[in-house]
């Protein structure tokens, strides 16, 4: 076939044993992982599995740490064991996760940094004499590696300090040397999984296209892991105008995850759960070092700490708010109060923090914090610094401003929305529950929460890792790779399992690029009716239509118009508005490739926003106080929502079904929290 222009594309196919979808963390895991199993199946069986990586942008700087980062948030080291991260994630996400996940990735995610720091990754440590040395100068003072008995420089409980501007790049390059470059492609699309033909349950490939050339590439796959972040852009940010694009989260995660996943009939999980990290205001910089590493506290207008001031708003949330470390969406909940109460701006008191580091450091060690402080940004987030020199802050003389962003879709941070998968076949303990299906469930984790592979979607075939995981936050960087490889072992087992087997799609190649190629077909058809390109009325600019759905979401689901509250009326104007806005999708034009990614980038904004207010509005409690409200609703009902809250869409009638399944703890919280103080 010759190359395919912008109206009549070229389509490329492919037949694979193993597909892996998205260049982050999860599948820089799967990717190393996979092939030290593949390779060991070749040479004890022959069997040569066909695998390939498909990424929509570049391995090198994809995924949520692209841009690098200054801590590695999940380490459990010697002074925690993976019962304690467990109950740390419980209880962050106020009681609702899943502990086998939790518990599965805690006592795996050090081998995970350890290989980082193999791989060139330099880590802070703290020396024989009670020194801290950056990872350069722990290099080149020849400290023990981690595994070794290496002591990190902790910034919090289950964080360590890295110099990580590079951190992607490194675990990156041990994932394609693994892979080897002929099993890469970037620059490629996934938009859409296709179902079996004989099995409707059963995943069989997935398409999608180029964004540098006219091509739709579709493959047939035994075995798929989709692993493409979060959502970001689904709610008005606070940046307007020039600066519409900043935001925490990357702007290219478009829950593409969660909605290919949920199209393809996968049961999702958790989809009410959203995060609205406090970061520095207009710039989004990161806070968790200062918190963690300088000490610092948050303050209202007036130098009142918040956080004591409203301490027994706390006791409304037994046994959340008697925890050591509050949930996050309490300390948000805690700092609202102050904002509603006029008691803003609310700042994070550098100045403060820093003049008491040098009560305690010498003088270079200040200085070297000091520059820290600054590197914390420019490793993550370098709009901050631009900001700071812009409004002459200096972090030691004068103290910046904190705010609650718009409200994020993650599973792998301080949030657990996602997909339901298969847990470990070895955690838990017998429960009272009867299984129908002995012999099936493995006895000692709950019915529903085992069906025989590791990471693998109520869809045979499908897996997922990292942000797709759902009911099971706090993984991070760290948690993101030991997940994927995780799920990379059970794939290859999987592929083997069914090796014989031979995937048929449920769509003819001309059907799958007709579906992608819409958008193009919309402008080429319309573009000559009006003479202004961009006013028609038989399309819809994908940029016009995101600016629709964010301004519903920041309205009426519990954006930062209304201080993130919602209730039933609002949750149905919302449910209607964003029906006709599901149908009014299919007038997205694209007049280049690049709008072509932006339109399909919004479809899945709007499945995954559609969820998430279906699951708020089914969810009848406000289980996550700071994070959303539902003010007809404004409690935890512990008595009749301590449960999951699950959904399955149907793609052919496009509706919603949402359902409890309960919750069980299978590692003891009592010890996490204290006695309720009374008002």
């Amino acid at each position: 076939m010759s190359e395919g222009t912008f109206g009549n594309p070229k389509i490329v196919q492919e037949e694979l044993d193993i597909l892996l979808i998205g260049g982050g963390m999860a599948c820089c895991g799967a990717a190393y992982e996979m092939m030290r199993w593949a390779e060991a199946v070749k040479a004890e069986t022959g069997t040569e599995l066909k695998i390939k990586l498909v990424d929509k942008a570049a391995m090198d700087r994809s995924g949520a740490v692209a841009q690098g980062l200054s801590a590695i948030n999940t380490y459990i080291g010697t002074e925690q064991d993976p019962a304690d991260y467990t109950r740390m994630v419980s209880n962050d996400l106020m009681g609702i996760t899943r502990d086998d996940l939790a518990y599965d990735l805690g006592r795996n995610v050090d081998d995970s940094v350890h290989l980082f720091e193999e791989w060139g990754l330099p880590i802070w440590k703290t020396d024989a004499d009670g020194v801290r040395h950056d990872g350069a100068d722990s290099i080149k003072e020849g400290l023990p590696l981690l595994k070794d008995g290496g002591k990190p420089v902790r910034s919090g409980k289950w964080q360590i300090m890295i110099n990580g501007e590079s951190y992607k790049w490194i675990v990156a390059e041990a994932a394609k040397k693994a892979l080897g470059l002929s099993r890469i492609e970037e620059r490629i699309f996934i938009v859409h999984l296709i179902n079996d033909k004989n099995d409707p349950n059963r995943i069989a490939g997935a398409a999608g296209f180029s964004v540098r050339d006219n091509t739709i590439h579709i493959y047939k796959a035994k075995a798929v892991l989709l692993a493409a972040g979060g959502c970001v852009n689904l709610f008005r940010p606070r940046s307007v105008g020039e600066g519409q694009g900043r935001a925490w989260y990357p702007v290219w995660n478009a829950g593409s995850t969660y909605a290919m996943a949920a199209e393809a009939g996968a049961e999702m999980t958790m989809m009410e759960n959203r995060f609205v990290p406090a970061r520095f205001k207009d710039g989004y910089g990161p806070v968790g070092a200062w918190f963690l590493l300088f000490k610092a506290k948050a303050v209202n207008a007036y130098g009142e700490d918040y956080m004591v001031k409203n301490k027994e708003m706390l006791n409304d949330y037994p046994p959340y708010g008697q925890a050591a470390v509050p949930a996050s969406c309490l300390r948000n909940h805690l700092m609202l109060k102050e904002m509603k109460d006029g008691h803003g701006p609310i700042y994070m008191d550098t100045v403060t923090a820093m003049a008491k580091l040098k009560d305690t450091l010498s003088p270079k060690e200040v200085k070297h914090l000091e520059a820290e402080a600054w590197e914390d940004f420019l490793d993550m987030c370098i709009g901050q610094c631009g900001i700071w020199v812009g409004e002459n802050i200096e972090p030691e003389k004068k103290m910046s401003e904190l705010m609650p962003t718009e409200p994020y879709l993650l599973g792998s941070h301080s949030g657990c929305c996602g997909i339901w998968v298969s847990g470990p076949e070895d955690l838990g303990a017998p429960t009272d529950e009867e299984h129908e299906d002995k012999g099936k469930i493995p006895a000692h984790l709950p019915k529903g929460w085992n069906w025989g592979y590791r990471s693998m979607t109520t869809v045979k075939g499908l897996f997922t890792a990292g942000d797709g995981v759902g009911a099971s936050g706090h993984k991070f960087s760290s948690g993101s790779h030991t997940e994927g490889r995780l799920a990379s072992k059970a794939m290859v087992k999987y592929a083997l399992d069914n090796k014989d087997w031979k995937p048929e799609f449920d769509e003819t190649p001309e059907q799958i690029a007709e579906t992608i190629y819409k958008p193009v077909r919309n402008f080429l058809q319309h573009k000559d009716y009006t003479t202004a390109i961009d006013i028609n009325p038989h399309y819809i600019t994908p940029k016009m239509l995101q600016m629709r759905l964010q301004k519903i979401m920041d309205e009426y689901v519990a954006g930062v118009a209304t201080y993130y509250n919602t209730n039933d009326k609002m949750l149905a104007v919302a449910e209607e508005k964003l029906e006709m806005l599901k149908e009014d999708s299919g007038k997205m034009r694209a007049k280049d490739l690049h709008e072509l990614l932006r339109a399909w980038e919004n479809y899945h904004r709007i499945l995954t926003a559609e969820a998430h207010m279906k699951h708020i509005q089914f969810r009848e409690e406000s289980r996550y106080p700071g994070f959303y409200y539902r003010t007809d609703k404004n409690f935890v009902d512990e008595k009749n929502w301590h449960c999951f809250v699950n959904s399955v869409y149907d793609k052919k009638s496009k509706k919603w079904n949402c359902f409890k399944r309960k919750h069980v703890d299978l590692v003891d919280k009592s010890k996490l929290f204290k006695p309720a103080t009374p008002h």
